[in-house]
């Protein structure tokens, strides 16, 4: 189960879990759309390509909460 990281972790944007725009790599590194097109769809920290992240929404997200850890470090 994906771990729904709640901000971008280059510019600490919000990526709420039941909104779309957020991109991940394959270990879950978390960025906006905005970041992820500046990185050139690649993950900084391995190197992987970045993907849109789907959504969880409705009972999915009632049971399986998003993260509350916010990555971005300033």
């Amino acid at each position: 189960m994906l771990e729904m990281r709640p901000d971008c972790e280059r510019c600490g944007s919000d990526l709420p879990a039941q909104a779309g725009g957020a991109f991940i790599c394959s270990f879950e590194c978390t960025y906006c759309a905005d970041c992820a097109d500046q990185l050139d769809d690649h993950c900084p920290n391995c190197g992987g390509e970045l993907l849109d992240r789907p959504t969880r929404t409705g009972e999915a997200l009632k049971r399986a909460p998003a993260s509350t850890e916010r990555r971005f470090g300033g």
